[in-house]
């Protein structure tokens, strides 16, 4: 057996080149053996940040000499210079600064490249935000649906929370600290009474979890600091009384009596009263034009 041949038997990749590994999400013991055999016996390591990468490979005794960068701007030439490499036969293993790539972090151009150019391509399994949380959330029995980070625009915000409101199966996403807060606010106003967990520095010393109603969780007055994973429990829906169009257009008053953008308020109100999107922005343009009266 030919030394390449060898290497492929030991570190258990077959004829793959590029090879998907997941890194620790808080605590360094959390990677796996593969991992690290893996990382040791690639040709090149492509990492979202050399320098976060750079210690997990000083703390196993990898040679950080392999490194390269390719995070979520990576050029045209960044994508065909690591093709290159595999198509010469080189094994590249890709890494985040945590969790699994591809999921909600970058890599998803480079296999798309790999494969298009018949390159094989494998994951290891491994450490995940989305799996821990879920796992225990205590919310999660069966199929759940995972949807990545919330957007950061506020009428984004706000569309993707109202289909978050019409997804009846458990969901997971990520979400900033600092945007926490205005979010929960917003899911309260879609999905007061749907179960809810915040996981908070999973894996970490000052790991948190936060169980209740969306509602009531809106409400805690803190400050949001470190990793955030949001699951929110299944959901059947608004089982109030249907908001009437009174309620609707105080509501919508309200909110344009703040400042806040039609479309945003449309949004809004659309998630709250369980009304589509279409018509509570057509009762927004009304008000506007009853007001300019």
């Amino acid at each position: 057996m030919c030394a390449e041949s060898r290497r492929e038997v030991d570190l258990g990749i077959g004829a793959a080149r590029l090879i998907l590994v997941p890194t620790p999400i808080g605590n360094l013991g959390d990677i796996t053996l593969r991992a690290v055999e893996v990382l040791r016996g690639a040709d090149r390591i492509l990492a979202e940040d050399t320098r976060r990468t750079g210690v997990l490979l000083s703390h196993l005794g990898i040679d950080r000499s392999k490194l390269h960068r390719l995070d979520a701007n990576a050029t045209e030439r960044d994508l065909e210079r690591a093709l290159r490499w595999l198509l010469a036969g080189d094994v590249l293993a890709v890494v985040t600064d945590a969790g699994t790539p591809c999921v909600s972090d970058p890599g998803h151009a480079l296999v798309c490249r790999a494969v298009d150019a018949g390159v094989q391509v494998t994951a290891l399994p491994g450490a995940s935000a989305v799996t821990a949380a879920v796992a225990l959330s205590g919310l999660v029995q069966g199929g759940f649906s995972f949807v990545g980070f919330v957007p950061r625009g506020q009428t984004e915000r706000m569309d993707f929370i109202e289909k978050l409101s019409c997804m009846a199966e458990p969901c997971v996403c990520f979400e900033s600290p600092n945007r926490l807060a205005e979010t929960l606010r917003a899911m309260a106003d879609a999905m007061p009474e749907r179960p809810i967990v915040i996981a908070r520095e999973l894996t970490k010393l000052h790991e948190e979890v936060i169980r209740g109603v969306v509602r009531d969780v809106a409400l805690l007055e803190r400050e949001w600091v470190g990793e955030v994973t949001v699951v929110l429990g299944p959901w059947a829906g608004r089982i109030e009384e249907a908001v009437s169009d009174t309620q609707v257009d105080a509501r919508i008053d309200d909110e344009l009596g703040r400042g806040v953008h039609t479309r945003t308020v449309a949004a809004k109100v659309a998630a709250w009263s369980g009304r589509s999107r279409r018509d509570v922005y057509a009762r927004v343009v009304e008000r506007l034009e009853m007001g300019r009266r």
